[in-house]
């Protein structure tokens, strides 16, 4: 095995320690108003990015890490699309309820 980077290890540990946190929120609330898909998108870009540096320059243990990251945050993006729309009419029914009768 080759030598690899122990703070990109701690990074992708870290991602891969928050992540599981904003997906179990959308499971269990079912709310994903606020949430970012293009984030997500750019998120799960970059990870295939170093993916494919790992692949090409120093394929190692790091490179696993990032493809569970990647695996997570496309995940959550699933979730985001699965449960916007309920979100979405959850919020219009909310405001609806705010306003006075007219």
């Amino acid at each position: 095995m080759n030598d690899f980077s122990f703070f990109e290890v701690l990074m992708l540990l870290c991602f891969a320690c928050s992540w599981p946190v904003s997906i179990l929120k959308s499971l269990r609330t079912k709310v994903v108003i606020g949430k970012s898909p293009i984030f997500m998108i750019i998120i799960i870009l970059g990870y295939a990015f170093g993916i494919i540096h790992k692949l090409q320059n120093d394929p190692d243990l790091v490179t696993w890490l990032y493809l569970f990251n990647m695996l997570i945050v496309s995940f959550d993006l699933v979730l985001y699309f699965i449960y916007i729309k309920r979100s979405k009419m959850e919020l219009f029914a909310k405001k609806q309820q705010k306003q006075p009768n007219s």
